[in-house]
């Protein structure tokens, strides 16, 4: 029962403040972000911009319990890496997709974004796809409301992403967010006869994420244990807001 899963005004404010600030954390990154720049400086400089915020990062630790923690701030994903690379000395490249999956912890309460970047000289190809990917999740974003349900959305999703011949990552989703990182219910980005549907409720938290690659859906994961990876190494994108359920709408949350 997603019910269970509305937020207070309280919880709503803490979290409007936190989701805020890792907005403008992305703004900082965004400029960071540049041919001969490792993940490792980009790494460095989230921790320090949350902390700064008297925040904790999200992502850091994140596994610890089952023996595999992440090493870093943010997932630093290039290219064919889908999502949750861990950042290196690897240097950006002229025409690089850079992903960066991001989240902070505010007064007990999660933040969560992503963003794909085009660094120089990329290719007409990657600018589509990331073009797509964004526009992938407004369309699907349009669809939301009090009373609304997961198959409005994941059907504008994935209409629109497959309608410019690209493939849905299936095995990776959106997900509630408040007091924890993933909370229920899990958002896929398409339907399908498994899909299990639920109704979306005024003051509901969720994290939206569409995944989209350029050929197949078909992933796996990298012998660090972490980074999804195309199966043909083709490119992928990915773009994430926390996002608030209103009456009529929704409210995008990590926006400054």
């Amino acid at each position: 029962m997603t019910k269970q899963f509305i937020k207070t005004t309280e919880e709503i404010e803490i979290m409007r403040v936190g989701c805020k600030i890792l907005a403008g954390v992305m703004n900082e990154l965004e400029k960071k972000v540049d041919v001969g720049v490792t993940g490792l400086e980009v790494d460095d400089l989230a921790e320090r911009l949350i902390r700064e915020a008297e925040c904790e990062p999200a992502f850091k630790g994140y596994g610890a319990q089952e023996g595999n923690p992440f090493p870093a701030t943010i997932c630093f994903s290039l290219n064919e890496e889908i999502v949750h690379g861990i950042p290196t000395e690897r240097k950006i490249c002229n025409g690089d997709v850079v992903k960066i999956d991001i989240g902070l912890v505010h007064k007990g309460y999660y933040a969560d974004m992503a963003r794909s970047f085009l660094v120089g000289n990329t290719s007409d190809e990657a600018k589509k796809l990331v073009q797509t990917t964004q526009k992938a999740f407004y369309k699907g974003l349009a669809t939301i409301k009090d009373g609304s349900t997961l198959i409005d959305f994941a059907s504008a999703v994935q209409a629109h992403a497959q309608g410019q011949g690209y493939k849905m990552v299936k095995n990776l989703v959106g997900h509630g967010i408040g007091k924890q990182l993933h909370e229920a219910p899990q958002i896929p980005n398409y339907v399908d006869k498994n899909t299990k549907n639920f109704v979306f409720y005024e003051n509901m938290t969720v994290a939206l994420e569409p995944m989209v690659n350029i050929g197949t859906e078909e992933n796996e994961i990298a012998q660090d244990g972490w980074t999804f990876i195309t199966s043909d190494g083709s490119l992928s994108a990915h773009y994430e807001n926390t996002i608030l359920v209103t009456k009529n709408g929704t409210e995008i949350l990590t926006q400054t």
